[in-house]
């Protein structure tokens, strides 16, 4: 049995075009993870699925029971692959995640997801402050713009500026055709 994860963080409808949180490339992003999706099926890999809901009906996205708040067709989880509900940033924070990937002998992870910002760099942290050694697979992965002190932060900037600190420290940062070309050797 595989000892690395793939895990898919919050690509849910509310971050795609005409959802209440739109994301710069979520298409993209999206089909990237599904590559990674498929690949790590085929190899047969843990594939868990992270859903974020909060937990009042007057938040921005999200909302509890909403259509927003389910997982993208795109990336939709097969009936044996977990799917791990949060109210947090980080996806270890009063969830199961932790004793899903212990129960299934988990070492390494993969992350793809949403927001690179946010829910991206939060499970990263928190995995290598777990010990386990993380990728991050950046393109797919979206954000969105973003506005500091009066400045106006554009998604590829914030994107770029979180996988660099990723890279800097706490994971290995590298492209879809990377991973996959990896994986194939």
């Amino acid at each position: 049995m595989s000892k690395q994860a793939l895990v898919v963080v919050d690509i849910q409808n509310d971050y795609f075009p005409g959802g209440l949180w739109t994301l710069t490339g979520a298409d993209a992003a999206a089909d990237n993870a599904a590559r990674l999706i498929a690949d790590a099926r085929r190899r047969g890999e843990l594939v868990v699925h992270i859903r974020h809901e909060f937990p009042t009906q007057d938040a921005p996205f999200f909302r509890p029971g909403s259509e927003g708040a389910q997982l993208h067709p795109k990336v939709a989880n097969l009936a044996e692959e977990p799917v791990v509900l949060k109210h947090y940033i980080n996806s270890f924070r009063e969830t199961e995640l932790k004793a899903v990937l212990d129960r299934h002998g988990i070492e390494r992870l993969t992350v793809v997801g949403n927001m690179s910002h946010m829910c991206v760099d939060g499970i990263t942290r928190a995995a290598v402050d777990f010990g386990y050694p993380v990728t991050v697979i950046h393109d797919a992965c979206a954000t969105l713009d973003l506005e500091f002190n009066g400045t106006r932060v554009p998604a590829a900037q914030v994107h770029a500026a979180f996988m660099a600190a990723l890279a800097f420290g706490y994971a290995q940062v590298v492209s879809t055709e990377q991973f996959l070309a990896g994986q194939a050797a």
